[in-house]
């Protein structure tokens, strides 16, 4: 018989050795909870919290009446690259993967490192990072974090210490498909895609591996490919009948790098599909057919990845429209019926409202100013395109939400107790146009990043008083009319979280984060965090406390955008990336910031104007370079602003960067496919923007 001295220690063991899933005296309910929505918020353990996709907290600590109160509790320091990546919380420990997919872990109490783990992507990605901007997010699962590479590998990480526990190479090693999007969780499966269809003849898929071995269970194809070859599944021989001509030359596209929605009731995942590769319809499918599954919501069966269903937001797609914005469930009461429905504002500019259960549309409004298209027909589903936005003839076309997006990948929220969607808006214009581009011998140009069969300029000048601005929007699901709007500063702004206290989180380029009254939009609270916020944030609670935390930092194709950058000194080598979490009582300061010292603009003795010279660089620049260093050559969060770099003065200097590759470990990828001849064209023009 075991002496009562013998079974006390038994038992201490016990609890001792209970895995952190499992809190001592949890119980087999409450370690269920971690896996499922039923949570009570007090961990933020995916993407948008819940399988849901709400981005919302059920905790309530912080509320409209306390808010005042809020602040400070500690701040980390990142070091150069983007930051805009969406943090995870888990048992009062902050997970991020920062940069090119660093994953690091932070007590949720303290902000203490408690470990990091690189994978090097950069040196890993190559030639892949040409269109990676960093990593999005990263994803927890029973004690393992889950985070995807630029070069294309998803890697399980021990939560505990950091250790990687396995890691698949989930893309070709040697095509363009990246990724950067958070993978999901559920039911033991861990599921991830890609991006790159921008850059490449790029065929999209989504792929589920078992999350505890890695072995691949099932993959699904988003486009068809060559019919010589058989297709995957009978979806494929369905979407192929949508295709013309030799698509699978071109690529097809449709990249789910970003949103993916699992419904537990259903056993159903919602993919968010990107946009055709090339961008032309009349180039990718000689203008014939919808091209299934391009700007798609997809419903699979997460057990198999077999087909379910579909709804397509735009049919023969041309103009980067994807709908890859976050996907957010729901079960809301509609005509006085309940419907159990999912909810999406991508970049096209209309608010959806779809059935999960079969994909039919219910509703669809535009909460931005939409140019292309008069409205959603409800009986067919289809948009009533205005007849120019095809810009036949070689004529341009003016396209209302640009290719920005009336919303970008940076996620809206829904919070279940006001019924409102929160949604971070953009007010711009693009104008299209395939004048002078020989649609039917067109290819793409080698290692050409923004070559996709159409002449457009990214951002036009216009009058509206709306125009160039952003919002956050309030949005009612129901009724498909706004609640409220806020203005928010220059085009870009962030993610947004909402939560049971009645309040709505979001980061501004100003450098502000604020907090709104969820009701009315009413700025309650506000904090100077001295940079640009991009990112989205979270809440969860650890010592029994509720926090808030967000990463600074600016990047990702607004980046692109050189005169914001300038006029909010977010230069890319010294902007404050950090980590701030912030509680009720908060005792913490940021430090002030030092003197902004601008970087002279290196001494050119040696330039010599050579216009031709320069004018054959200039589109070399932009097929290769602008995606990163900026429009105007000036980057704030994606690469740093080459007028203060003295590498374009040196010759030797400027072969090693740019075509050696030399800065690779910096996530600067080379670039051997420009000839010397090149180079130097594309070095002078780079010089002589400098002069002007």
């Amino acid at each position: 018989m075991t002496s009562g001295k013998y079974l006390w220690l038994a038992l201490l063991l016990a609890v001792l050795w209970l895995p952190r899933s499992l809190p001592a005296g949890s119980g087999t309910a409450l370690s269920t909870a971690k896996y499922s929505d039923s949570s009570d918020g007090a961990d933020w353990p995916g993407y948008g919290r819940s399988f849901g996709e709400q981005h919302y907290s059920p905790l309530a600590e912080i509320n409209a009446g306390t808010i005042g109160r809020l602040a400070l509790a500690w701040w980390h320091d990142l070091p150069v690259g983007p930051s805009t990546t969406q943090p995870i919380a888990v048992d009062g420990v902050i997970y991020y993967a920062r940069g090119h997919s660093v994953v690091e872990a932070l007590d949720g109490v303290s902000g203490k490192l408690l470990w990091r783990f690189d994978p090097k992507a950069p040196q890993a990605a190559g030639d892949k990072l040409r269109g990676s901007w960093g990593s999005r997010g990263l994803a927890w699962w029973k004690d393992k974090l889950y985070v995807g590479t630029a070069d294309g590998r998803l890697i399980a990480l021990d939560a505990r210490d950091g250790h990687q526990v396995w890691s698949v190479m989930t893309v070709g090693k040697h095509d363009q498909r990246s990724i950067t999007g958070a993978p999901r969780l559920f039911d033991g499966k861990v599921v991830i895609g890609h991006g790159g269809a921008d850059f490449g003849a790029i065929r999209g898929y989504v792929t589920a591996y078992d999350a505890e071995t890695g072995t691949q269970l099932w993959r699904f194809y988003t486009v068809p490919g060559d019919p010589a070859q058989g297709f995957e599944s009978p979806a494929m021989a369905m979407a192929a009948k949508t295709w013309s001509g030799p698509w699978w030359k071109k690529g097809g596209g449709g990249t789910v790098w970003n949103a993916m929605t699992y419904d537990p009731e259903t056993k159903t995942l919602l993919l968010g599909t990107g946009n055709g590769a090339p961008w032309n319809h009349k180039v990718r499918s000689q203008g014939k057919g919808d091209n299934l599954f391009l700007c798609s919501i997809v419903g699979l069966d997460a057990r198999t990845g077999a087909y379910k269903w579909h709804y397509q937001v735009n049919p023969a797609e041309s103009w980067d429209y994807n709908a890859a914005m976050d996907i957010e469930l729901a079960d809301l009461v509609i005509d006085g019926r309940p419907r159990k429905v999912a909810m999406t504002a991508p970049k096209n500019g209309f608010f959806y409202v779809i059935d999960r259960t079969d994909g039919r549309l219910i509703s669809a409004e535009p909460f931005v100013t939409v140019s292309w298209a008069s409205r959603i027909d409800l009986a067919s589903g289809r948009p009533i395109e205005d007849p120019g936005a095809r810009f036949a003839d070689g004529a341009s076309f003016v396209m209302r939400p640009s290719t920005m997006g009336g919303h970008n990948w940076l996620p809206m929220a829904f919070s279940p107790k006001a019924g409102l969607a929160y949604i971070p808006t953009i007010e711009l214009a693009s104008n299209f146009s395939d004048k002078d581009i020989d649609l039917s011998h067109w290819r793409r140009g080698p290692g050409m990043n923004l070559d996709n069969a159409v002449a457009m300029s990214f951002v036009m000048r216009s009058s509206a008083p709306d125009y160039g601005t952003s919002s956050l929007l309030a949005w009612n699901p129901v009724t498909q009319k706004p609640v409220w709007k806020v203005a928010t500063p220059e085009f870009e702004n962030g993610g947004v979280l909402a939560t049971a206290g009645d309040l709505v989180f979001q980061g501004q380029i100003d450098g502000r984060f604020n907090g709104y009254a969820a009701a009315s939009g009413a700025l309650l609270w506000s904090f100077d965090a001295h940079n640009a916020i991009l990112a989205p944030p979270i809440s969860y609670r650890a010592g029994g406390r509720q926090y808030v935390t967000v990463l600074t930092g600016f990047g990702s194709s607004a980046a692109m955008f050189g005169p914001l950058l300038d006029k909010y000194d977010l230069d890319y080598r010294t902007q404050r990336r950090r980590v701030l979490t912030f509680v009720l009582e908060g005792g913490a300061s940021l430090p002030a910031d030092p003197p902004r010292v601008t970087a002279a603009q290196p001494v050119d003795p040696d330039f010599v104007a050579d216009p031709p010279a320069a004018a054959r660089g200039q589109p070399i620049y932009a097929g290769k370079c602008a995606i990163c260093h900026g429009l105007d050559m000036i980057a704030g969060g994606a690469a740093p602003d080459l007028r203060a770099s003295p590498v374009p003065l040196d010759r030797l200097a400027f072969d090693h960067v740019v075509r050696d590759g030399s800065l690779l470990a910096a996530a600067m990828p080379g670039f051997r496919d420009i000839s010397d001849a090149e180079r130097e064209d594309l070095r002078l023009f780079i010089r002589t923007r400098r002069r002007e």
